[in-house]
């Protein structure tokens, strides 16, 4: 009786008692059958179900708190990409003309292509460029699968490159994520992306979102702010213009920021591909942005500001109606409307912290002009002259583009509008017809002086004020702020190497280190116990953490550069670390850098398994000679490559390992790989075809596998553990 009761239901909440006398929910849901979930009532805590569900269905379970009548989420290929409110919307605010509007609603309703750019320093990313032109796009352009038909002409997608991004460095193919990653005849250009993706030679990201980096114009010597930086692609794109003189350590630096302690991680492992001693990564709100100090020789504690500052703010995101076709479902005009107040709080915010004669870039992937114009056109007014927008044109020539809107009508939710704004200056609205990308807007601001709350108020002759009269604005006050407790984890301190550090003289003479290089200028995170991971910082960084480690939340900062390895057979207890050599490789001494030939580099990358590394017989002479006059351990290869067609002259550096009679390359698979096709070797025993299941090929003892980055027989090393990628909530060391 009671089961056909239940059975009957749409939906039944039973009440019961158990014996420990709690109360308990079973909730029914009559889909495909009897489903049964037990809740406890004021914890939320349930049992396992017996439907087996994924974690992004629980979460939608959860919103929807069980209600039937609640809407579900589509998988993209079944949403209908049309909303007669966005076209009633836009129309009404002329975002382009009538005779553009059918093909900006075409192509709105089109999958985003894929793009990426090239990365690194600029002798790597042209030699790179040579080989991505020559042979990757060549077979891009035929691409015919083993047992497959030629494909027809109008198949091919050609890649195209960017024409305003510099050094054509940036490309883009007509190819949507799901066809590079599904189809066999472009597997060659999936495993690139992804190998040179994981090295950090290649980033792959939106056209759109590579202008804000650009037009900010950054040098080695400015401090950068990227105050709403998660995911990374931006701030990535921030650090390499900050590294563009090779060989040369910034004095500058670039602050990535976020509110959201789990998007800082992702910004983490993002940034942390490019391997840069002068990126600080904060976890902060960063519309009250307390103001960074640091501490001069003199010893006197000032404040400082940036001399360039992005704001990419959080928006309604109506310009990525491609890749998150979910958005055309839930689109409504308020969502611009409601975001309008945290944007200029963030972007105010922004030119309060920017120094006099310092860019501000202020950008949104919104079509809204509530969330572009509107903020541009506040700020401006309420400045009085202390801010100049700047023409962009000249700085992205062959960029197309539309001019930012002078008219807009604010609408409620029901798109009932109220009023109209005029005059407001030039801005950079971009359109996904104009060149088949996403909807983005950008506004540059330069800053003329001192805003008119910055200003020094004059002596107050009369403290005893009258009720109601207005406090004279004090200089560089900080944005007060409402204390909440954030739920966040506890990051390991950062302890930094004073000049007495016992560990410093040991690595210093066994690498040859010069004298510019200071202890002070590495750190630990760890208290207690052996130091296993060294990290490198640069002596600005360092300033910034020490001074202001008690007013921000500092999530990640310095690159690792050396590792601990107790190993009898060396002399030194730290071996190097690839991704930090790089950044100290020109004071590291000739002592243990071992020159070698082209051939010899491809021999140690190819044969680097654990238990079979090259011997020294394999080598040239000239490289023997070189290893058997160094002692056992770390050492830094270096390789010479002469010019080429498609590549020119390049310096490779990379860690070795010395051993009692062998050598070896002690790097990543994804940078042996990277190496091994700059230096024109064949990298096809490396490719994989993960779409399709082939059969496994036989094992000729040169390809690597997941084991092989272990130490060789002859020497026993302790194995890494990376804690600056992932921390775990407790925060190990």
């Amino acid at each position: 009786m009671k089961s056909e009761m239940i059975s009957s239901c749409q939906f039944i909440k039973w009440r019961f008692t158990v014996s420990s006398y709690q109360s308990y929910y079973i909730h029914q849901l009559n889909n495909n059958g009897l489903v049964f979930s037990l809740y406890r009532m004021g914890r939320g805590f349930r049992k396992k179900s017996n439907e087996k569900k994924n974690f992004a269905q629980k979460r939608r379970d959860r919103a929807n708190k069980w209600d039937e009548t609640a809407p579900r989420r589509e998988p993209y290929q079944g949403i209908v990409r049309e909303n007669p409110d966005f076209d009633k919307y836009y129309k009404m605010q002329k975002i382009c003309s009538d005779e553009d509007w059918g093909a900006f609603t075409a192509v709105m309703k089109e999958n985003l292509p894929t793009a990426f750019r090239i990365t690194g320093s600029k002798s790597e990313a042209q030699c790179l460029l040579g080989i991505v032109k020559s042979e990757l796009f060549k077979h891009l352009l035929n691409p015919i699968a083993e047992g497959e038909e030629p494909m027809e002409r109008q198949d091919v997608h050609k890649p195209i490159s960017i024409p305003w991004y510099p050094d054509n460095l940036a490309w883009q193919l007509t190819l949507t994520r799901k066809d590079i990653r599904r189809s066999e005849a472009y597997f060659r250009l999936h495993n690139f992306l992804i190998n040179e993706t994981q090295c950090g030679s290649i980033s792959r990201q939106e056209v759109v979102s590579m202008i804000p980096p650009i037009l900010l114009d950054v040098k080695s010597d400015h401090k950068v702010l990227d105050m709403c930086a998660a995911p990374g692609s931006k701030t990535s794109q921030l650090i390499e213009l900050l590294h563009a003189e090779e060989m040369k350590l910034p004095t500058g630096l670039v602050v990535a920021n976020d509110v959201d302690n789990n998007r800082c991680y992702m910004l983490v492992h993002q940034a942390k591909r490019l391997n840069s001693p002068c990126l600080i990564v904060t976890n902060h709100d960063s519309s009250v942005m307390p103001n960074f100090t640091v501490t001069p020789p003199d010893g006197e504690s000032r404040m400082i500001k940036f001399d360039r500052v992005l704001c990419d703010v959080p928006c309604s995101g109506d310009g990525t109606l491609r890749k998150n076709p979910d958005i055309w479902l839930k689109w409504n005009s308020a969502n611009g409307n409601n975001l309008h107040g945290i944007q200029y709080r963030i972007v105010r915010r922004g030119v309060e912290i920017l120094s006099v004669g310092g860019r501000l870039v202020y950008s949104t992937c919104s079509l809204n002009p509530l969330e572009n114009e509107a903020v541009i056109h506040r700020l401006l007014t309420e400045t009085e002259g202390a801010l100049h927008l700047v023409e962009a044109t000249p700085l992205l020539p062959g960029l197309k583009f539309s001019r930012g809107l002078s008219h807009w009508l604010p609408t409620s939710r029901d798109l009932v509008g109220y009023q109209q704004f005029e005059d407001v200056p030039d801005n950079i609205r971009i359109l996904p017809h104009q060149q088949d990308t996403g909807g983005f807007f950008v506004a540059v601001l330069e800053k003329l002086g001192s805003l008119p709350w910055e200003a020094a108020p004059a002596k107050d002759t009369n403290p005893i004020r009258a009720p109601g009269d207005p406090i004279p604005p004090r200089q560089d006050r900080e944005p007060q702020r409402k204390k909440r407790k954030l739920q966040t984890f506890r990051e390991d301190p950062f302890i930094f190497f004073t000049e007495d550090e016992p560990l410093w003289p040991s690595i210093r003479d066994f690498y040859d280190l010069s004298a510019e290089l200071l202890p002070s200028m590495f750190m630990v995170r760890c208290k207690e116990g052996k130091k296993k991971n060294i990290y490198f910082t640069s002596p600005i960084v360092r300033d910034i953490v020490l001074n202001n480690n008690d007013k921000l939340k500092i999530i990640n900062t310095g690159v690792k550069t050396f590792v601990r390895c107790d190993n009898k057979g060396t002399v030194c207890s730290f071996r190097l670390a690839q991704e930090g050599l790089h950044s100290i490789f020109p004071l590291i001494g000739p002592k243990r850098k071992v020159h070698v030939s082209k051939d010899d580099m491809v021999t140690l990358l190819r044969n680097d398994s654990p238990h079979y590394p090259p011997e020294f017989h394999r080598l040239q002479p000239s490289t023997q000679e070189q290893f058997l006059k160094i002692e056992q351990g770390s050492c830094v290869l270096v390789c010479e490559t002469d010019s080429g067609p498609n590549t020119p002259p390049l310096s490779l550096v990379t860690v070795g390992w010395r051993g009692a009679k062998s050598a070896r390359a002690y790097v990543s698979n994804h940078d042996c790989v990277h190496y091994l096709r700059l230096c024109g070797a064949d990298v096809s025993q490396y490719e994989v075809k993960k779409t399709f299941k082939d059969k496994p090929q036989a094992d000729d003892g040169n390809s690597r596998n997941e084991n092989d980055d272990k130490e060789p027989e002859d020497v026993t090393m302790a194995e890494e553990d990376d804690t600056m990628e992932q921390r775990s909530p407790e925060g190990g060391s």
